[in-house]
C-alpha cells in the first residue's frame, strides 16, 4: 500500500493517529460529558462544544503563522503534541460531582480551560504535520503520488478516529459496572433533575424503575434516591474523565513515535529562492485576475461554511438524537468484561466509512477522469451539498411520529422514551454514511481548489481562509442544539437541509465562473 511513498508517510500517519482519536473522543463524549458532569442544557453544553470546535481550526491557522515566523516546523509539532497531551490531562482530572454550586463556575472555568490547551496544541501540530507531509512529495522522486499519498494519510489517521468512540464507552462502561452500575443514558439527566428541584410523580415512578434496572448490588438497589442521584452521576462522570484520560495516552504513543521517526521528515523552510520563484509567477498575474481568483475563493468559503454548520452537528444534535430517542441495544457489543453500549458509538461510524469509501470515491473519480467525464471541482462541492442535505432529508423522514424533546426532557417534567418508542439505529448508520459521502465530494477537494486558484503569493493566507470558513460553520453549531430542544425534530432536522441547498443552488448558479476563475 505504502510501496512508492516516502519513508515518513507511515510514521507521519501514525503520529497523527493520536490527535484524531483524541479529536474523535471529544466528539463522541464532549457534549454528553458536559451535560452528565454539570447538568447543562443542550444549548448551553451545545454552545462551549462550538466553541472548541471553532477554536480548533482557526487556531491551526495561527499554528501555522507561528511556524512560518519562527522557521520550525518539527519543533512546533512536539510543541503541540505536548501541550494537547497537557489539555487531556486537565480534563481528564476527576473532580466533585454533582458539583456543588459554589463551585459550578470555577470547575466550568478549569474544563474550558483544558478545552483551550487542546484547542491550541491542535493548531500548532495539525496542519503543520500536514505540511510535512507535503513537503515529502515536493522531491520530483515522489511527486506522481500526491495525490494518492494524502487519501493514504487521510485514510490511515482515521484508524484512531476508529477506535476512540469504542475505547471511551468501554472505559466509561467499565467503571460503572466496576462500582456496581449498569448504563443508562437517561440517568444522569433524570439524576440531576431529581437532585435540583424533583421529579414529577410520572417522571419519579419512572425513576424508581431506573434505579432498580440500573445497579447490581442490593446495597445500591435500596439506597434512598437521592443518595443513588448523587452517587451514579459521580461514577457516570468520573467514567467520562477517565475516557478523556485515555486520550493522553494516545497523545504519549504519538510523542514517542514522532520523536522516534523526527529525522525521517524534511524541513520545511521557505528559501528565499522559492519565494522570489513564487512572487514572479504572481506578478505575471493581472491584478484583475488576481481579484476574480480572491473573489472566488471567499464565494467557495462562504458557502462551505454551512456544510461544516450541518456536517459536524454528528458530535451535538446526532448525538444527542442517539441518546434520546435511538434504541441503543440494537447496536450493543458484549465483549464480556465489558458491554460496548452507548449514543457515543455512532461517531466510529464516519471515519469507518471514511475508510472504506475513500478508495471507490477515488476510483470513481479515476474512472469518470479517463473518460472525459469527471466534473470541475466547483461541481464536486455543490454535489456534494446536495448529497448533505439528503442526509437530513433521512433524518426528517425518520423522525417523524417522534414527541418534542420538552415531552422527553426530565429538565422540563417530562419522561424519557420507553426502548420500545425509539427508533433503529440504522437511521442514523444510514445518515452518516451519507454525510461521508459529502465530506469526501467537498473536504478534500475544497482543499484542492484553494491551492489551485489561490494567486501564488495568497497561498498560505487563502489556506488559512479556508480553515477559517471551516471555524466559523462550527462555531454555529449550538444553533442545532437550540432548535433541537426548542421546535419539533423536523424542523431542526430542516434547517440544515435549507442550508445545504441554498448553498448548493449558490455554487451552481457560480459553476461557470468558478470554473473559468479556476482554469
Amino acid at each position: 500500500m505504502f510501496k512508492g511513498h516516502p519513508k515518513g508517510l507511515i510514521a507521519a500517519s501514525l503520529a497523527n493517529m493520536g490527535e484524531r482519536f483524541g479529536f474523535y473522543t471529544m466528539m463522541a463524549i464532549l457534549v454528553l460529558f458536559l451535560q452528565a458532569k454539570f447538568g447543562l442544557t443542550g444549548g448551553d453544553a451545545g454552545l462551549i462544544y462550538s466553541v472548541f470546535y471553532f477554536s480548533i481550526y482557526i487556531l491551526a491557522f495561527v499554528g501555522g503563522l507561528i511556524a512560518d515566523r519562527i522557521r520550525n516546523y518539527k519543533g512546533t509539532i512536539l510543541t503541540g503534541i505536548l501541550v494537547m497531551a497537557l489539555g487531556y490531562l486537565i480534563v481528564a482530572m476527576p473532580t466533585e460531582t454533582p458539583v456543588p454550586e459554589d463551585k459550578r463556575t470555577l470547575l466550568l472555568i478549569l474544563t474550558n480551560f483544558g478545552l483551550f490547551v487542546i484547542a491550541f496544541g491542535n493548531g500548532l501540530f495539525k496542519g503543520n504535520l500536514q505540511a510535512l507531509v507535503g513537503q515529502m512529495y515536493d522531491n520530483e522522486k515522489y511527486g506522481s503520488k500526491r495525490d494518492s499519498g494524502f487519501s493514504l494519510f487521510y485514510m490511515f489517521i482515521n484508524v484512531g478516529a476508529i477506535f476512540a468512540p469504542f475505547t471511551a464507552i468501554g472505559i466509561r462502561n467499565w467503571w460503572l459496572n466496576n462500582n456496581g452500575f449498569n448504563y443508562n443514558p437517561d440517568l444522569p439527566a433524570m439524576c440531576h433533575k431529581h437532585l435540583e428541584s424533583g421529579l414529577s410523580e410520572q417522571a419519579l415512578a419512572r425513576f424508581n424503575d431506573m434505579q432498580a434496572q440500573a445497579t447490581n448490588t442490593a446495597e445500591l438497589a435500596n439506597m434512598n434516591l437521592d443518595a443513588f442521584a448523587s452517587k451514579y452521576l459521580e461514577v457516570f462522570s468520573t467514567g467520562f474523565h477517565y475516557a478523556f484520560g485515555i486520550a493522553v495516552g494516545a497523545m504519549v504513543i504519538s510523542l514517542l513515535i514522532y520523536l522516534a521517526n523526527k529525522n525521517k521528515f524534511p524541513s520545511v523552510q521557505k528559501k528565499a529562492k522559492d519565494d522570489a520563484k513564487k512572487e514572479a509567477v504572481g506578478s505575471e498575474m493581472s491584478t484583475k485576475e488576481i481579484k476574480q481568483r480572491l473573489y472566488a475563493l471567499f464565494a467557495v468559503f462562504g458557502v462551505v461554511i454551512f456544510f461544516w454548520f450541518s456536517f459536524h452537528q454528528n458530535g451535538l444534535t446526532l448525538t444527542m438524537f442517539a441518546r434520546d430517542y435511538t434504541d441503543l441495544s440494537g447496536i450493543a457489543l458484549n465483549l464480556g468484561f465489558v458491554t460496548i453500549e452507548g449514543a457515543e458509538i455512532f461517531q466510529s461510524i464516519n471515519p469507518i466509512f471514511i475508510v472504506f469509501l475513500t478508495p471507490i470515491v477515488v476510483g470513481l473519480f479515476g474512472w469518470l477522469r479517463a473518460r472525459g467525464l469527471e466534473p470541475s471541482t466547483p461541481k464536486k462541492i455543490a454535489i456534494g451539498m446536495f448529497i448533505a442535505g439528503m442526509a437530513y432529508v433521512v433524518m426528517i423522514l425518520g423522525s417523524m411520529g417522534l414527541p418534542e424533546f420538552s415531552t422527553i426532557d426530565p429538565q422540563q417534567d417530562g419522561v424519557p422514551l420507553a426502548e420500545a418508542q425509539r427508533v433503529t439505529p440504522m437511521l442514523l448508520i444510514g445518515t452518516y454514511f451519507i454525510l461521508t459521502m459529502a465530506e469526501l465530494f467537498i473536504s478534500p477537494l475544497g482543499i484542492s481548489f484553494v491551492s489551485k486558484v489561490a494567486p501564488p503569493q495568497y497561498q498560505g493566507i487563502m489556506q488559512g481562509g479556508w480553515l477559517g470558513a471551516t471555524a466559523l460553520g462550527n462555531q454555529l453549531l449550538f444553533i442545532g442544539a437550540i432548535l433541537y430542544e426548542s421546535v419539533p425534530l423536523w424542523m431542526t432536522w430542516s434547517v440544515f437541509v435549507v442550508a445545504c441547498f441554498i448553498s448548493m443552488g449558490t455554487m451552481i448558479f457560480m459553476l461557470k465562473w468558478l470554473e473559468r476563475v479556476s482554469k
